[in-house]
This record gives C-alpha cells, sequence and structure tokens, in this order.
C-alpha cells in the first residue's frame, strides 16, 4: 500500500477536516481542499470551511477566487497538480480532503479536460437567443446533460454551450497529471447519527452567523440568483432574506435537503468503488484518525 497521495472522503458533516488535520500533524502532511464551494472567498459558514480546524497545518485550494468567478473542474484538477508538485517538492505529504466526487475523481482517475477560453463571437450569436432556444441548443450538443441547473440561467446556459461546442475539437492541450499512488479513505457514520450530525451542525452554522453572511455577500453585489448557485445553504437563506420562507421553514427545508446531498454524495463514493477506486472505510465514531494512522505505519513513500 504504499503511497505519495492520500485521500479522505466522505459525505458532509462527517468530519473529513478534522480527520485530515490530524492526520497530516503525524504524517507531516499539507492540505489539498476537494470541496467546489470552498475556493470562494467570503464564503465559509455555508461552504463549511471550519478554518480554525487546521492550526499550523498548511491548507490548499481554499479561498483562492472571488464569488461569481467560474470555478471549473478542470481548474480544480490544474491546481490540484500545482499544490501536488509543491507539496512534494518540499518534501511533505499531499493529503486531498472533501466531498466533491466530481473533483476526487477527476484526480485519481485522471479526467482529459480542456481549457475553454470565452468565444466572443460565439456569445454574440447566442445574445441574440431566447432562454428556452439556448436550452434547446445545449442540449443539441450535450445529449447526456446531467447538470440541468444549467438550464435556468442564461449566462451559466451560455457558457455550457461554449464548453460543449469547444470540447468537440480534438486538437486540445489536457494537463498532465503527476505519477500518483494514492491511497483512498472513507469517513463513514451510522446513518441515524449523521443526520445528527448534519442537524446540529446546521443549527451552529446559523447560530454562527449564516444568514448573516448571505446577507453580507448580497451586499457587495453577488446577485440572489448567483448565490442560487453556491450550495443549499445559499439557496435556502437567500429565500429566507428574500422573504420566500419564514425561518422555520427555511430550516426544515435547508436541512432535509442537505440529507438529500449526503446520499448523493455517498451514491458518487460507490460509483466511485464500481468504477475500480479501494476506498477503505473508517468508522467516524470510533477514532478514524488513529485508525487510519495505524493502517498506514511504514508505508509511506518518501
Amino acid at each position: 500500500m504504499q503511497f505519495n497521495l492520500l485521500v479522505i472522503l466522505g459525505p458532509t458533516a462527517s468530519g473529513k477536516t478534522r480527520v485530515g488535520v490530524r492526520v497530516a500533524r503525524a504524517l507531516d502532511g499539507e492540505i489539498i481542499s476537494a470541496d467546489s464551494r470552498q475556493v470562494y472567498r467570503g464564503m465559509d459558514l455555508g461552504t463549511g470551511k471550519d478554518l480554525e480546524e487546521y492550526g499550523s497545518i498548511p491548507y490548499h485550494l481554499i479561498d483562492i477566487v472571488d464569488p461569481g468567478y467560474e470555478f471549473s473542474v478542470f481548474e480544480f484538477q490544474r491546481r490540484f497538480i500545482e499544490a501536488f508538485n509543491g507539496i512534494r517538492g518540499r518534501g511533505r505529504l499531499p493529503i486531498l480532503v472533501g466531498g466533491t466526487g466530481m473533483y476526487i475523481d477527476a484526480v485519481l482517475r485522471g479526467y482529459h479536460l480542456l481549457e475553454v477560453p470565452e468565444n466572443p463571437w460565439l456569445r454574440k450569436e447566442l445574445a441574440t437567443l431566447s432562454l428556452d432556444a439556448l436550452a434547446e441548443r445545449l442540449k443539441r450538443v450535450n445529449p447526456g446533460l446531467h447538470n440541468t441547473t444549467d438550464l435556468f440561467d442564461r449566462n451559466r446556459l451560455t457558457r455550457a454551450i461554449e464548453i460543449a461546442e469547444f470540447s468537440q475539437r480534438r486538437d486540445q492541450h489536457t494537463p498532465r497529471l503527476p505519477y500518483l499512488k494514492p491511497v483512498v479513505f472513507g469517513i463513514k457514520w451510522e446513518r441515524k447519527i449523521l443526520r445528527q450530525r448534519i442537524t446540529q451542525r446546521l443549527k451552529d452554522r446559523l447560530k454562527g452567523g449564516l444568514i448573516e453572511e448571505v446577507e453580507r455577500l448580497y451586499r457587495a453585489g453577488i446577485s440572489f440568483e448567483t448565490l442560487e448557485f453556491y450550495g443549499l445553504e445559499y439557496r435556502f437563506v437567500a429565500k429566507y432574506i428574500k422573504g420566500e420562507l419564514n425561518k422555520n421553514d427555511m430550516f426544515q427545508k435547508l436541512n432535509s435537503a442537505i440529507h438529500q446531498l449526503a446520499k448523493k454524495q455517498e451514491t458518487w463514493f460507490r460509483r466511485m468503488e464500481r468504477q475500480g477506486i479501494l476506498i477503505h472505510w473508517m468508522d467516524g465514531s470510533k477514532g478514524p484518525a488513529a485508525a487510519i494512522l495505524k493502517k498506514l505505519e511504514g508505508q509511506l513513500v518518501k
């Protein structure tokens, strides 16, 4: 099981960050975040950064772009390569920690991704089309479309078409991943306990200023429509601020939606396993950090 990359994954509220920090401290590691929302500055409570957990442990791919920036899997992969090479160059262990399955998969299975520049001529053409016409064009060029949220926002529709049409070309450069020998651990909890952890964490974040965080982002110029795409917390709190939900309904609906998200994350991880990625599952209630270190004893590739 010798390795040069340690991966710690799990559903939301599983305690991945705390486990990652403890393992990093023991193995002289640095953490690379695999979270699609923690890249954004100023979005702390809603994305669960838990920055106080890190202490002296260096972390990467957190707070690297401003809200409104279109951060992609391609950019994550490219920035992962930079972080990985830098950490290895310092003689330390890269530890990839997060719950965004597609980001983790992009590294472990080496997705071949394209960097898609803006096409001003295409954008000028698309600007004349209705929202429905844009949606139909995207469906034609990308019949396997799975992210239907793109169909309800003109900017995202335009960008999705731009990417889909560009990706049909075959002569584009893709990032070259470094040689990886990963070992992957997952943090699991009994379903009932995970649900309790999700609910308690949401209560703590609301008490800690989640609503105020969303209000601050809105005052800074991030529209409610844009906030819709930054995760469940921002979507439902924005509805509360707009008066579309009362506080109790906001909490109940958001809590339920986060539980559903956790199930979807677990489904993605099972899919990764079916596609050949070995995940060593650790019981979150039984000292997962210590269990990981025990399993890895003597296996680190220098």
